[in-house]
């Protein structure tokens, strides 16, 4: 697919929830735990601040945020996201500060999170 396509659907979303949209280049890095490929829902972001080419993104899948070293995040490509999990690009736009959940019955929760937004 186009990364146009994607584009649009942010651009859907942050007009839904009235909020600015925060391009992201699909050739930059966020941060996934693996997780996120093992089909465990639901799936959540997080967005801080752009740090070089990391855009601040932080996703996976359950409940809590993976906090011990063998469950950690690693930096991807977002572009690696386009064939494994396209239901996730189109929350990249949200501006930083934002959460969002997701699961495979079409939930969709989207809030500011304060503490997210200072770090």
């Amino acid at each position: 697919m186009e990364w146009n396509i994607f584009e649009k659907e942010q651009k859907e979303i942050c007009k839904k929830y009235n909020l600015e949209w925060n391009s992201v280049n699909e050739n930059s890095m966020l941060a996934v735990n693996d997780s996120l490929f093992l089909n465990i829902e639901p799936i959540n972001g997080l967005r801080h601040n752009r740090n070089g080419n990391i855009e601040g993104w932080y996703i996976w899948s359950g409940d809590e945020i993976p906090h011990d070293e063998e469950n950690f995040f690693k930096s991807i490509h977002i572009y690696h996201l386009i064939d494994s999990k396209p239901e996730i690009l189109k929350y990249l736009g949200l501006p930083v500060g934002y959460r969002f959940q997701i699961d495979s019955k079409k939930y969709e929760d989207i809030w500011f999170d304060e503490k997210v937004a200072n770090v």
